[in-house]
């Protein structure tokens, strides 16, 4: 049990180190000036109504829609189950149905 505890420990303690760790190419991708430049002005309503809608060329449209129906076949692969019939069935019978190693 004391291994157990300890071994939990340890993997929390690595698990937290690594979630400190600085990603390179989001901390270099910045300018020098990044940091002295002023905060974006906040834009009102009647601002934002003004700004022209933005047009995509045909196509980034395909692009996007050939992207949405690949994600969607992934997720209706990924609803499925998990355990095939068969194996769900092997399962259920139990370990003493399991053929001994020769």
């Amino acid at each position: 049990m004391r291994l157990i505890r300890s071994s939990f420990c340890l993997g929390l303690m690595v698990c937290t180190l690594i979630a400190c760790t600085q990603f390179p190419e989001l901390a270099e991708s910045e300018g020098p000036d990044v940091a002295s430049a002023p905060y974006p002005r906040l834009l009102s309503v009647e601002e934002l109504a003004a700004v022209p809608e933005a047009r995509t060329s045909l196509a980034l449209t395909r692009s996007v829609q050939a992207r949405i129906r690949g994600l969607e076949a992934r997720a209706a692969r990924l609803r499925g189950p998990v355990i095939d019939r068969a194996t769900r069935a092997r399962m259920a019978r139990g370990i003493d149905d399991i053929p001994a190693p020769e």
